[in-house]
């Protein structure tokens, strides 16, 4: 029988973070790396990459390297793949855009969304984890606790509450739901058709406080259980234990950490 402590260490296994110089990819991998995981930091960003990974290395002295990849660009998750020499343990698909990501065409009414901005958010939200997850299939496998953990979001599981943004300037793009729920499919398929070698799960973040519109904050929380917004620390728990043996039996399935928001 393994103690809680030895089931939730990642001692002697690597991951790859996508998007993990940002507020959420950061976070994610600070998490994984506090359990003994070396981390591999993707990012569009070469610098940002770098910084994020040495401080992984400063504070918990794990080995942490940083790579810059563009995953929109047509070989951009090939890159990606061809970058990382040695074994892969654990795979967290946490690239994406979000309804803040400024992209022309996206967070704006839904009269004004368009097909370029759709396609844009499907390809990043969408494809490049299907084709790094098909890609780093055949190494994950060599690995005895392989684990592939997608970022969904809750509005990947119910739609939204439009009236959350009445009298605010901030959208909810119809590409994001789609992508998201995609997200939660495809984790069930590869759960499948990669079974029994690599386990492959996802958890649905709920809002994160960013300084939203404080209307929008104020409705928010009320329509939360647990009286508030996430943040990114939230998220800690949630991939660790998905990352680790503790969720050994666990597979197919997405986590909602959302402080209730999807119980009502």
């Amino acid at each position: 029988m393994s103690s809680a402590q030895s089931l939730f260490s990642l001692t002697g296994r690597t991951a790859l973070v996508t998007g993990g110089a940002g507020p959420l990819g950061s976070v994610l991998a600070d998490a994984l790396a506090a359990q003994g995981a070396d981390v591999i930091i993707s990012d569009i960003h070469e610098q940002a990459c770098q910084e994020v990974a040495a401080g992984l290395h400063d504070r918990h002295g794990v080995a942490a390297r940083g790579i810059s990849s563009n995953l929109l660009e047509p070989d951009g998750t090939r890159k990606l793949v061809e970058a990382i020499d040695g074994p892969l343990d654990i795979l967290v698909n946490n690239a994406a855009f979000t309804g803040t990501s400024g992209v022309p065409g996206y967070a704006v009414p839904f009269e004004e969304q368009t097909d370029e901005a759709f396609e844009l958010a499907s390809s990043l939200n969408l494809r490049a984890p299907f084709s790094l997850a098909r890609q780093l299939a055949p190494k994950l496998a060599e690995s005895a606790g392989a684990s592939i953990i997608n970022v969904s979001s809750i509005y990947g599981i119910v739609a939204p509450n439009m009236g959350l943004y009445e009298g605010t300037r901030m959208g909810n793009p119809a590409a994001y739901g789609a992508t998201k729920g995609g997200i939660v499919q495809l984790t069930r398929y590869l759960s499948t058709v990669l079974a029994p070698r690599i386990r492959v799960n996802a958890f649905a973040p709920g809002g994160i406080a960013r300084g939203q519109d404080s209307a929008f904050t104020e409705r928010y929380e009320k329509l939360t259980p647990l009286g508030r917004m996430a943040t990114e620390d939230d998220f800690r728990g949630v991939v660790a234990w998905l990352a680790s043996d503790a969720s050994r039996y666990v597979t197919g399935q997405t986590i909602a950490v959302d402080g209730g928001w999807s119980a009502w």
